[in-house]
Order: C-alpha cells, then sequence, then structure tokens
C-alpha cells in the first residue's frame, strides 16, 4: 500500500453563470486540466470527481462549498463507489482501491499499460456492481482502445477491441439496455444488455451528431431513462429521448464540458464538469470549473463495485 497526498486546494469560489436559458451555479472554480468521472455518492452526501491527467480526484461537499483534490499518484480515468465507503480507482495501471479519508491506495486488478503508453478513460458500474472501463492510448491512437468489465471476482474481460476514444456509457432504469460512446463514432450507441450474465448485445445507433467539431463524451441517464450527454467543444449538455430526438439543451460558457452526473439528497441537481484543457482562460476564465443546475428531472442512484 502506499499513501496519497493531499494536493492544494487552490481557489474555490461560488457564483452564478447564466447562459441562455439556464442558469448555473460554478460550485468549485477548480482549474482542472481534464475534469472528468462524477459519481454522486449518496452515503456521504458529496460528489467524488476527476482530474484525469493531473492525476486528482476531487471530493466536493455541497453542504459546505469545499472542494478537495487528492493526489492519487498517477492519471485516474474514474472513480466508482463500494460498499465499505471506499473508491475504486481506474489508473493507468489497473484497479485500486482508495480510502478517501486517509488517502490510501491498494491495487486490486492490474492491467497492461503498455509501457504507459495506455490509461483508463471513463469508468462506470452496471446495476449489478460489475465495473466497466474504459482504456485509450495516451495520443488517442485509433484501434488502441478497449472496453473491459471487471467483475466481484476481480476477473476482468474485453468487450470491445478497436477502439480510440472509449468514453460515456450507462444504464436504462431497468438495466436491460447499455449505452455506450466513442467520441470519435459521433455517435450513442444501445446495447441489448443481460443483467444477469453482464453482457452486450447487437448495438445500434440511438444518436448521430453532425460532424462539427464537437464530440461526444461524458454521460448520464435520468430516472425516466433519458440520457444527458456532455458535448466536448460543443459548450453544452444535451438530453437524448428514447427515441434518439435531441431535446433539452443546456448551455455552459466554455467550450470542453466532459461528463454530467445527478446529485444532491433528491438527485435532482445536475453536475457538469470540464477541462481547461488548451482554453483560452482569457475568453474562458471558468474552464476546468465544476459547475451544477436543476434541469426538473431527477437522476438515479450510482451502482457500487460489488467487488
Amino acid at each position: 500500500m502506499v499513501a496519497a497526498g493531499v494536493a492544494d486546494t487552490g481557489r474555490v469560489t461560488k457564483m452564478t453563470v447564466n447562459v441562455g436559458q439556464a442558469t448555473l451555479e460554478l460550485v468549485a472554480d477548480a482549474r482542472a486540466t481534464l475534469g472528468e468521472g462524477p459519481v454522486w455518492d449518496d452515503a456521504r452526501g458529496v460528489l467524488w470527481w476527476v482530474d484525469v491527467s493531473a492525476g486528482l480526484v476531487h471530493r466536493f461537499d455541497p453542504s459546505s462549498g469545499a472542494d478537495l483534490p487528492r493526489d492519487a499518484g498517477s492519471p485516474v480515468g474514474a472513480v466508482a463507489l463500494r460498499h465499505d465507503g471506499t473508491l475504486v480507482a481506474a489508473l493507468v495501471d489497473g484497479i485500486a482501491a482508495l480510502d478517501p479519508d486517509s488517502g490510501r491506495l491498494e491495487m486490486l486488478v492490474p492491467f497492461d499499460s503498455d509501457g504507459g503508453r495506455i490509461r483508463s478513460n471513463d469508468g462506470k458500474c452496471d446495476p449489478a456492481g460489475r465495473l466497466w472501463v474504459g482504456r485509450v492510448a495516451l495520443d488517442e491512437t485509433p484501434g488502441a482502445g478497449s472496453l473491459l468489465r471487471v467483475d466481484a471476482n476481480r476477473t476482468v474481460s474485453t468487450h470491445h477491441t478497436g477502439l480510440a476514444i472509449p468514453n460515456g456509457m450507462g444504464w436504462s432504469p431497468d438495466g436491460r439496455t447499455m449505452y455506450f460512446i466513442d467520441s470519435t463514432w459521433h455517435e450513442v450507441r444501445a446495447y441489448p444488455y443481460d443483467p444477469a450474465a453482464g453482457t452486450m448485445g447487437e448495438g445500434r445507433v440511438l444518436v448521430r451528431f453532425p460532424d462539427d467539431g464537437s464530440v461526444p463524451d461524458g454521460m448520464t441517464v435520468d430516472e425516466d431513462g433519458h440520457l444527458w450527454i456532455a458535448r466536448w467543444g460543443g459548450s453544452c449538455v444535451e438530453r437524448i429521448a428514447l427515441d434518439g430526438s435531441v431535446g433539452e439543451r443546456i448551455a455552459l460558457p466554455v467550450t470542453r464540458v466532459t461528463s454530467c452526473t445527478f446529485g444532491g439528497t433528491d438527485l435532482g441537481d445536475l453536475y457538469v464538469t470540464t477541462a481547461g484543457r488548451d482554453a483560452d482562460t482569457v475568453r474562458e476564465p471558468l474552464a476546468g470549473g465544476l459547475f451544477r443546475c436543476r434541469p426538473g428531472v431527477r437522476g438515479m442512484a450510482p451502482a457500487r463495485f460489488a467487488g
């Protein structure tokens, strides 16, 4: 085991940003290089999220407004909850258990990182507690990415190869449909899902986005089964209905919108992560911040890793 240190908290600022029809609150001016992977912890009443390339796991406490980043010692693509109150973190070289109080890390499932050229990207647990993790080349080489499943007994199986940037994923409320994004596809695909076996069927295109310089990134699913998709390069989060139609659009004052999830005591707060990587800080001073709004719908509590 090794201990991960607490990083400098930087500046935390609360302010309201009015953009289009949506009212957003900047809850943490974290200036993250690549903010990603938000997950609501209903037991602690906090939001966990990561700064991938900086190797930081953030803990945002809405009751105090404090955002505390902790150094994981490695680029971290995603975190997921465990039943014992700890987290699992998808690192470059595997899945590690992370004690959020002490910062202690313990490797649970090692991966082949190809000499550090492959890292974990987005990840999420299915309703049965299996952890799904995307793997991506550091230079985002097409074909080098994959989608893995980590079971409760820590066995790893590969369910997609030949990917470029495996990204957002989610499940329908009944657990029988899995949604998945490779950002280079410019689309969201829906797969029949067997909740007992944890297997994907033949996918179909749910929605195709225009090739306008933006790409779909992270996602979450609300209690009605609608998808909320972050648009990297598109300055927005969009709601996708079950028939693939685009509904509500929440505009943000930053270009690189990375992911989103529902949280809060009633799961009615939509938290949105963004990236400051390569941003023009004069034109986009809030890039890399964590935002929150209330779109009028509720999300679903996240599943916890069963391992």
